[in-house]
């Protein structure tokens, strides 16, 4: 796919997340997908697999925020097979806390899959919003 078609195809992605839609997301991991985030909070590793971002990031994160994951997608840079997508979170915890958490990811696209993301976050948020995921006890931290 070229550089447009990435694009594209990311912009639909996050059009339905904006509406709390995650399956296409998840429909455009790859089975092998690595994804980073960056940081020092009990969430930030290398998740390495779509079973291991399923199993260790969203599903403990959906349960924190009560299944329902609204994430918008504000601006679109692609450059070959890498797309970096700025984002808001606009979520709520199930105990009632806002989570306005604001991303930047960098997607490598493979074959019209997601092969690799690197976020960068507020960390802080995190470490004050959210419990730590069940998983983050052996986590594979970023170099």
């Amino acid at each position: 796919m070229s550089e447009v078609d990435n694009k594209a195809f990311l912009q639909g992605v996050f059009a339905e997340t904006a509406k709390g839609n995650g399956r296409p997301f998840i429909d455009a991991l790859a089975d092998d997908v690595r994804w980073t985030i960056i940081g020092r909070t009990a969430w930030s590793r290398t998740y390495e697999g779509k079973r291991a971002v399923l199993d260790e990031l969203l599903r403990p994160l959906s349960e924190q925020l009560g299944g329902r994951n609204v994430v918008s997608a504000e601006r679109f840079v692609a450059d070959d097979d890498v797309v970096v997508v700025e984002g808001r979170n606009h979520s709520v915890t199930t105990s009632g806390r806002d989570y306005p958490n604001r991303y930047c990811w960098i997607f490598v696209m493979h074959d019209g899959k997601v092969a690799e993301i690197t976020e960068y976050t507020d960390t802080q948020l995190i470490a004050e919003v959210l419990a730590a995921p069940p998983a983050a006890s052996s986590p594979h931290r970023p170099s």
